[in-house]
C-alpha cells in the first residue's frame, strides 16, 4: 500500500466540496418534478421527515465510516468497510462504493455535456426565434443523434469526450483541484440560482399568454408550499420522498466516505456533515423549487405544469420560456440556468472519481494522473453506449440499476455495518470525537433502529410495488384471494422486462422498437454486471497483495 499525502486545504473547501458532491442535477431537475408528481405540498412533509430520520443519519454514518477508514490508510469503500469488521466479505460489499460512481458518472457526464452545449447555444442565440415545439424537437434530435449539430456528425459524442476530459484533468490535480473548483463553482451556482429564483418569485400574472391567460407563477409556488397532512398516510409519497433523499444527498455511493477519509483524526465530522447537508437542502428547497415550476407556471399555467412535469422540461421547455423575457435577459437567464446545471453536475461528477483513484493509489501505487485517466477510460467505455443507444433505454437502465437500486442496497448494508456490526456505541463515539456540537441522543436510537428499518422498507417497497401504487387495494386483494399484482415499475417487473412487455402489448404497431429496447436493456445490465465483477476481481487481487506484503 502507498501512504496517502493528499488532504483538504481548508474546512471551507472541504464543506464546499462535500456540498458540491451533494448539490447536483437532482436538486434542480428531479426535486421539483418529484414534488409536482406527488401533489406539491403533499410531498413536503414526508420529504422533510425523511431528511431528518434518514438523510441526516446516513450523512453521520458515511462521514464517520470515511474518517475511521482514513485513519488506517484506506481511501475507498472496500477497505474502509473491511477495517470495521473481521469478516472478509465486507470489502466486497464495499465494491458498491466504486462501482456505483463509475456507472453513474458514465451517463451523468452525458447530462453535463448537454448543459455545456446549451450554454453555447444560448450565447449564440440558437433558441431566440424557436417556437416551443422547435426547442423540444431540438433536444430530441440531439439525443437521438438525428441530423448534425453545427454541421458536425456525432457531436454529442465529441462534447461528451470534451466534458469528460475536463473532469479527468481536474481529478488529476488531486483534492486541491477539486477544492478550487468547489470554491468557484458553488458560489457561482448559488448566484445563478438566486438570479433565476428571484425572477421566479417576482413573476406575477403579467407573463401569461393568450393561450394561457390565467397563468401565474405564484400558483406554482403555492402548489409546492401548501402542506397537505393527508399525505402522511400515502405510502407512494413516502417512497418518493425517501428516494429523493438519496439523490439529493449523494448517500449510498461511496464518494462521501472517500472525501471523509482524507480528514484529520479529530476533524469535526458532526458539524461538517450537517453543514454540507443543510447547504444542499437550502439549494434544493429554496432555489430548486423556485425556478422550473414557478417560471413554467407563470407562462404556461399550473395545469400545464402538472400535466407535463418531467426531466425534459429543463432542456425542452425552459430555453423557450427564457426567450419570452426578451433576447438580452433571455440569454442571461439561459446562461444562468445551464451554467448552474453545469456547475451542479461537475462538482458531483468530480466526487465520483475519487473512490476509484483512492483505491488504485492505495492498492496499486497509481499516481493521480494515471488514476484519473484510467477512471476516464472506464467512464467512457461505460458511457459511450448510453449516447449511441439513448433512444433504446440504455441511459435509463444505468440510472435505474446503478443510480437508484444500488444506492439503497449499499446504504442499507453500511447502516447495518456501522450500527450493528461495528457497534452503535463505538460508532457514536467515532461520530462525536472532535465535535464542536452536541448531537441529540435521540439520533443514536434513530440511526440504530429507524433508519435501517426505513431503508429496508424502501427497498422492499420498490421490489414489490403493487399495481398503480395502490398499497391499500393490494393488501385487500391479498386477503380477498386475488393475489398481489405487481406494478410495471416494481423492481421485479423491471428485472423481468415486464414493464417493456406491457408497453409492447399495448402498442403492437411499434413492437420492433420494444424488442430493441429489451435487447439493449439486457445488454446494459450485462455491461453493468461486467463492471461490478471487474472491480470485485481487483479487490480480490489487492487482498492477495496485502497478505503477501504482511508476510514479508
Amino acid at each position: 500500500m502507498v501512504k496517502q499525502n493528499d488532504s483538504w486545504g481548508s474546512r471551507t473547501g472541504l464543506i464546499l466540496a462535500m456540498a458540491g458532491n451533494a448539490v447536483g442535477l437532482g436538486n434542480f431537475l428531479r426535486f421539483p418534478v418529484q414534488a409536482v408528481q406527488n401533489g406539491g405540498g403533499t410531498f413536503i412533509i414526508p420529504y422533510l421527515v425523511c431528511f431528518v430520520v434518514m438523510g441526516i443519519p446516513l450523512l453521520f454514518t458515511e462521514w464517520s465510516i470515511g474518517r475511521f477508514g482514513g485513519k488506517r490508510g484506506n481511501h475507498s469503500t472496500p477497505y474502509i468497510l473491511d477495517s470495521m469488521s473481521k469478516s472478509v466479505w465486507w470489502k466486497y460489499i464495499g465494491v458498491f462504493g466504486i462501482f456505483t460512481n463509475i456507472a453513474v458518472v458514465a451517463y451523468y457526464t452525458y447530462i453535463e455535456s448537454w448543459t455545456f452545449l446549451y450554454v453555447i447555444h444560448t450565447v449564440i442565440g440558437t433558441f431566440t426565434q424557436m417556437s416551443q415545439a422547435e426547442v423540444s424537437s431540438f433536444f430530441v434530435q440531439y439525443v437521438n443523434l438525428n441530423g448534425s449539430n453545427f454541421g458536425i456528425p456525432y457531436l454529442p459524442v465529441l462534447v461528451y469526450i470534451l466534458v469528460l476530459g475536463i473532469n479527468i484533468y481536474i481529478l488529476s490535480t488531486g483534492l486541491g483541484g477539486i477544492e478550487k473548483v468547489a470554491k468557484i463553482g458553488m458560489p457561482l451556482l448559488i448566484l445563478f440560482g438566486a438570479v433565476l429564483a428571484y425572477k421566479g418569485w417576482t413573476m406575477g400574472a403579467e407573463n401569461a399568454s393568450a393561450a394561457f391567460p390565467e397563468a401565474n407563477a405564484w400558483d406554482g409556488i403555492n402548489f409546492l408550499w401548501t402542506p397537505q397532512f393527508n399525505s402522511l398516510l400515502d405510502p407512494k409519497v413516502w417512497l418518493a420522498a425517501a428516494g429523493q433523499i438519496f439523490f439529493t444527498l449523494s448517500v449510498g455511493m461511496g464518494s462521501i466516505q472517500c472525501y471523509a477519509s482524507y480528514l484529520k483524526e479529530n476533524e469535526d465530522i458532526a458539524l461538517n456533515s450537517l453543514t454540507s447537508g443543510f447547504t444542499n437542502e437550502f439549494v434544493e428547497i429554496v432555489l430548486g423549487s423556485a425556478i422550473v415550476i414557478p417560471i413554467a407556471a407563470g407562462f404556461l399555467g399550473l395545469d400545464w405544469v402538472i400535466e407535463n412535469a418531467g426531466f425534459g422540461m429543463a432542456f425542452q421547455t425552459m430555453p423557450y420560456l427564457f426567450m419570452q423575457w426578451g433576447e438580452v435577459f433571455g440569454a442571461i437567464a439561459g446562461i444562468c440556468w445551464f451554467g448552474l446545471l453545469f456547475f451542479a453536475g461537475i462538482t458531483s461528477s468530480l466526487a465520483m472519481g475519487t473512490p476509484w483513484m483512492g483505491f488504485m493509489q492505495d492498492e496499486f501505487g497509481w499516481g493521480k494522473a494515471k488514476g484519473a485517466v484510467s477512471f476516464g477510460i472506464l467512464a467512457f467505455v461505460m458511457g459511450l453506449p448510453t449516447i449511441l443507444f439513448y433512444q433504446y433505454g440504455y441511459f435509463d437502465e444505468y440510472d435505474y440499476w446503478a443510480g437508484t437500486v444500488s444506492l439503497v442496497v449499499f446504504a442499507l448494508l453500511e447502516m447495518i455495518l456501522f450500527t450493528w456490526v461495528f457497534g452503535m456505541d463505538k460508532g457514536w463515539s467515532e461520530l462525536n470525537r472532535g465535535a464542536d456540537i452536541r448531537i441529540p441522543e435521540v439520533f443514536k436510537w434513530i440511526m440504530k433502529y429507524i433508519t435501517p428499518l426505513l431503508l429496508l422498507l424502501v427497498l422492499t417497497s420498490a421490489l414489490i410495488t403493487p399495481q398503480g401504487n395502490d398499497w391499500v387495494g393490494a393488501v385487500s386483494g391479498l386477503f380477498d384471494g386475488v393475489g398481489w399484482k405487481l406494478d410495471s415499475g416494481s423492481l421485479i417487473s423491471k428485472l423481468t422486462h415486464d414493464d417493456l412487455k406491457l408497453l409492447q402489448l399495448n402498442d403492437p404497431q411499434n413492437g420492433e422498437i420494444y424488442e430493441k429496447k429489451i435487447f439493449f436493456s439486457t445488454l446494459a445490465r450485462v455491461q453493468l454486471l461486467a463492471l461490478f465483477l471487474f472491480i470485485v476481481s481487483l479487490v480480490w487481487y489487492s487482498g492477495i497483495k496485502r497478505k503477501s506484503i504482511s508476510h514479508e
